[in-house]
């Protein structure tokens, strides 16, 4: 098995030494290329790296696509004639269509494709990465690119016409969850004399110990807010606060990030 990663930015080398640091590849079977070829050569003696996107195209069988929407018109272009027959083509760009990319791609054969969204959290191998295929993809290949993405975290499989909303829960959700922490421990600081550095630390550990408790107890959001929250007691005004005032700020975050979305959809379609 061999893997190509187009576009060496802060994603796709994050593939690059996750793949390498699991096992999943080694200098003999993992191609790079980049259009800066300077910055590829702290993978010198690590991968092959390659002169073009069409050298990287020619040999391995999952090619990962890094790189922006802007370029990405121009990057397919580049590497439709060399692209393997066997060969899954994976985009990390969840507003490029499939119709869109098979409109290139399909220039010569139709060819496997896939879209994957991965999460900052692989850093730490526990990205819950989405997927979703065009109808060219067989059971063989998912498997394949399961496999590859195990190395990770969890992988999900969701229709195309989901990936938008599955993608405001996954990939973007950090930095949603880090927003609402920062305003709530910015707004202890006013209360305490307790530092900001011990704030951050006691919340975060909360938040990583609640999380943990919940997925192993299979417990939901109402039962830890009943167990902590006792009748007339301190959390239960809390929590009234937080049902009182935050569904209309998520209605409003889901309402603008989603028609961001659209917005970049759209600019997509025009530039196909």
């Amino acid at each position: 098995m061999k893997i190509g990663i187009i576009g060496y930015g802060s994603m796709g080398k994050m593939l690059a030494e996750n793949f390498l640091a699991a096992g999943i590849a080694d200098k003999d079977s993992l191609y790079l290329a980049n259009r800066t070829i300077a910055k590829l050569q702290e993978m010198e003696g690590r991968a092959k790296l390659c002169q073009s996107n069409a050298e990287v195209a020619a040999a391995v069988n999952f090619l990962f696509l890094c790189v922006r929407p802007v370029d990405i018109k121009n990057i397919l272009e580049e590497i439709a004639d060399s692209v393997r027959a066997d060969a899954l083509v994976i985009s990390l760009n969840g507003s490029v269509s499939f119709a869109q990319l098979e409109k290139i791609l399909y220039r010569n054969c139709a060819h496997k494709i896939a879209k994957m969204i991965p999460s900052v959290t692989a850093e730490i191998n526990k990205s819950q990465s989405l997927v979703c295929y065009n109808n060219m993809v067989e059971d063989v290949d998912k498997a394949g690119l399961c496999e590859i993405l195990k190395s990770l975290g969890e992988v999900i499989e969701l229709p195309e016409n989901e990936i938008g909303m599955g993608s405001e829960l996954v990939s973007c959700m950090p930095g949603f969850i880090a927003s609402i922490f920062d305003v709530i421990c910015q707004s202890a600081k006013k209360h305490t004399e307790i530092s900001s550095e011990q704030i951050v630390q006691m919340v975060l550990k909360t938040v990583s110990a609640t999380s943990e408790l919940m997925l192993k107890k299979e417990m939901t959001f109402e039962d830890v807010v009943s167990r902590v929250a006792t009748k007339g007691g301190i959390t239960e005004e809390g929590a009234k606060v937080i049902y009182d005032g935050l569904p209309e700020v998520a209605d409003l975050l889901f309402e603008k990030t989603l028609e961001k979305r659209r917005q970049t959809t759209k600019k997509a379609e025009e530039l196909f």
